[in-house]
């Protein structure tokens, strides 16, 4: 069974020899080109013989022009379409393409995106998005529109150079964001992007964001393929209770907080461990967040066979 059988039987409810894996962190080379950075995935990808990359995307949403920080609605209102080809995204494309071109035949790839709110709050509104999000949320609403739609052209472009699914990250952890703001800026925008592209990669992901009292039962209803968050965490939930919900496949059971500081004894368990809660079908053995960045080699090749064993 090659890679890409692997995800298709679990993407399809059938049983497999063993979960496909994937991790991955940031590689903090945003400011590089996109060759550069598809050297590195690929590096990665093949060092450790995952079965699938998830190629990470740090490439920041584009700020207008002349804005420093968006705390207005007249700030709101110069947030514009684009063409996606023709911003800083381009890097991210072209390492799309080498990717595309390496893997082709050999093994699926996501490609990683932020939710319209993300990508308002990240570098254009910052400390100012609970402001505008009070005081002008018409306003708010309208840019995050905006947004949405250059993140649906975004999608489209990745999808249609190779990617096999958009794995979006939303902000739903109530340390995050509150419940109602949540439901109101976040959702909707959300949601409409994955509604866009439901047809077209065959492993959308849904990242659902948090570290306290996540938002799960807000998020069933998105059209993902594949949920993954941090299952190992102390407000979970578990995989199994997941997966009774949705009718696609979890992606979890690696705690990402305990792979740079355990002995590899304690990983091994770990993954045994991750493996149990995960069950027969319809799972994808991944890290429920980012690892750190100067993790241990052996570490991860630990996990990657006793991921096999």
């Amino acid at each position: 069974m090659n890679k890409i059988e692997r995800v298709d039987r679990v993407l399809d409810g059938k049983r497999v020899d063993y979960p496909p894996l994937s991790l991955w962190y940031h590689f903090g080379v945003q400011h590089g080109s996109g060759e550069q950075h598809a050297r590195l995935s690929l590096e990665f990808f093949r060092h450790y013989d995952l079965d699938f990359l998830k190629v990470m995307n740090d490439y920041f949403y584009p700020r207008p022009e002349g804005i420093e920080g968006v705390r207005s609605r007249a700030d709101l209102q110069k947030i514009t379409p684009f063409d996606v080809d023709d911003s800083p995204w381009s890097e991210q494309f072209s390492a799309l393409a080498v990717i595309a071109r390496e893997l082709s035949g050999d093994a699926y790839f996501l490609d990683t995106l932020f939710d319209p709110w993300q990508s308002l709050r990240r570098n254009m509104a910052g400390e100012n998005i609970e402001m505008l999000m009070e005081t002008e949320p018409q306003a708010t609403h309208d840019a995050l529109e905006v947004i949405t739609e250059n993140l649906i052209a975004y999608c489209k472009r990745s999808l249609s150079i190779g990617t096999a699914g958009i794995f979006m990250s939303i902000f739903a952890g109530q340390e995050l964001i509150s419940q109602e703001h949540f439901l109101e800026f976040v959702k909707p925008h959300a949601l409409r992007v994955f509604e866009a592209i439901q047809n077209s990669g065959r492993m959308n992901t849904l990242h659902i964001h948090g570290n306290e009292a996540l938002y799960m039962d807000d998020c069933y209803d998105f059209p993902a393929r594949i949920f993954n968050w941090w299952d190992r965490g102390p407000d979970g939930p578990p995989l199994s209770d997941v997966k009774q919900k949705i009718d696609g496949c979890v992606m979890g059971g690696i705690d990402q907080k305990i792979v740079s500081r355990n002995t590899l004894a304690h990983l091994r368990e770990h993954v045994r461990e991750g493996l149990a809660l995960g069950g027969d079908t319809r799972f994808f053995l991944a890290n429920g967040c980012s690892i750190d960045t100067w993790v241990y080699p052996g570490a991860v090749k630990g996990i990657v066979e006793s991921a096999r064993s």
